[in-house]
């Protein structure tokens, strides 16, 4: 038996292993992906000395999202240890209960051992709302908005999302997937495992298909994890201008049947908005979404407000910007299971309004955040960034901010029950920060601090810190 075997199988049948486990009330599911492309640790990963250990179990037990005041329990372990074996987490507790276990004394010279020198360890960070299938940045628009031009000035002169079509149709899929997947690696820097990834900038059934194609080539290549969602309704492409439905009945009959049929999306995704599609809209494209199969999701109310009654019916698994709602939304958002996920770099990169977040946290709305990565509104990969705008701008706390980019993002996605949290039975996916505390992730703007991730339980080098104390031994 080969060494990875002998230590996942013994992991699975030594019960001293879990013995010192915080979370004994989870099933272990442990098994190697031997067909994966994926590259894995050749060794399992026995992390140390962790200043802070942000765990994210939940207290009530409960395994969806955290609302109200739960969003802010992180669940802390100080001087605390984390084992991995086979890309999942086994065990979770503290320094001195891992270096007693008998079976970590018997095999600990086939761990691959990483001291994290009192550093903060938290789950990778769940990225649940980015385009990265495009070509090119938007300088020009970026340019004009400079100048005082709005988001809707640009796409009515001919720029916004409609002038990255261009570029993708012309594109090969193998340079498409370069692209993306520079995208997926600079995320990973930042600390990020799971990212779902957008079509968009095809809108055209053959572009869309090639985007899509393209995100599972650099999906491959990608330690992480990515879902993939078909955006065919991002906006009306110029060749159905004041065809609009047109385009719609291609989507439903065409795009989204050969996407279903091709396996390319998890997800179906709308942009319902003022300049986009209309809600009349939006409801026949989640119908068509859900006839083949697919979960919805929507951009919604980042422009100007669309009730969402309505679009809550479909039971969205998100609802993504939510600029603009009434008391009426929020209610509804929070007596539903629909994730409200927020994208303030958007806001911040545009100039525009924040989304009130105190409102739909104090209300009950289970909250997400996600960098909305792309090129004409938030070119930034860095969920720090984000956490930062949503301390300084939107008045979460720095925990609010820790679980709405992990375990309610990953609900977002439906990943719960294997991302978000570092609990076993889940997947390896950690990010090491070069900070002792963690609430100097979102303090420290604009900075990366992110020394080490650890995606399937592969070891992934970040970029060291600027400044201060830095120490990761791997033994």
């Amino acid at each position: 038996m080969e060494l990875f075997d002998f230590l996942l199988t013994t992991a699975l049948t030594q019960r001293g292993l879990v013995r010192w486990s915080h979370h004994r009330g989870l099933k272990q599911e442990l098994y190697l992906r031997k067909n994966s492309t994926k590259t894995r640790s050749p060794r399992p990963i026995l992390l140390l000395n962790i200043g802070q250990l942000l765990t994210l179990s939940s207290v009530s037990g409960n395994p969806g999202p955290r609302r109200g005041v739960e969003l802010g329990e992180l669940e802390i372990i100080e001087d605390a240890a984390v084992l991995c074996v086979g890309g999942k987490i086994v065990s979770v507790g503290t320094t001195h209960e891992a270096l007693s276990d008998p079976w970590i004394k018997k095999n600990r010279k086939r761990l691959m051992e990483i001291d994290c020198a009192g550093k903060v360890v938290l789950p990778g960070f769940v990225d649940s709302h980015t385009h990265p299938a495009f070509i090119s940045p938007r300088l020009v628009d970026f340019e004009k908005r400079s100048a005082g031009a709005t988001y809707e000035e640009i796409a009515e002169a001919g720029g916004g999302i409609r002038s990255s079509v261009e570029n993708v149709r012309a594109a090969t899929k193998s340079e498409l997937a370069a692209k993306i997947l520079a995208a997926l690696q600079q995320m990973t820097t930042q600390g990020t495992t799971t990212v779902e990834a957008k079509s968009g900038y095809g809108l055209s059934v053959g572009s869309e298909l090639k985007s899509l194609e393209a995100i599972q080539l650099a999906a491959a290549q990608w330690p992480g994890t990515v879902v993939p969602t078909l955006l065919g309704a991002h906006v009306v492409p110029s060749e159905f201008k004041n065809q609009s439905q047109k385009y719609v009945e291609v989507i439903c009959e065409q795009m989204i049947p050969q996407v279903s049929k091709r396996k390319l999306a998890r997800f179906v995704d709308v942009f319902c908005d003022r300049g986009a599609f209309s809600e009349e809209d939006c409801l026949r494209l989640f119908a068509a979404a859900k006839r083949n199969g697919f979960q919805v999701r929507a951009h919604v109310s980042q422009l100007a407000r669309t009730a969402l009654a309505n679009l809550l019916a479909m039971n969205p698994v998100s609802l993504d910007h939510v600029d603009h709602v009434d008391e009426a939304d929020i209610s509804q958002l929070a007596q539903s299971s629909t994730i409200a996920t927020l994208v303030p770099g958007a806001n911040y990169f545009l100039g525009i309004k924040y989304p009130p977040a105190r409102r739909l946290i104090d209300a009950g709305v289970a909250v997400a955040l996600a960098t909305d990565f792309n090129p004409g509104s938030s070119p930034t990969a860095s969920m720090p960034f984000v956490l930062s705008l949503a301390c300084t701008q939107m008045k979460m706390s720095p925990a609010e901010t820790i679980s709405a980019a992990t375990i309610n993002a990953a609900c977002a996605l439906r990943l719960e029950q294997t991302k978000g949290s570092i609990e076993p039975g889940k997947d390896a996916d950690m990010a090491i920060f070069n900070v002792r505390d963690y609430r100097e992730i979102p303090y420290w703007t604009a900075a990366n601090h992110c020394a080490l991730v650890i995606a399937g339980g592969a070891m992934i080098p970040s970029h060291a810190p600027p400044f201060g104390a830095y120490r990761i031994a791997l033994l």
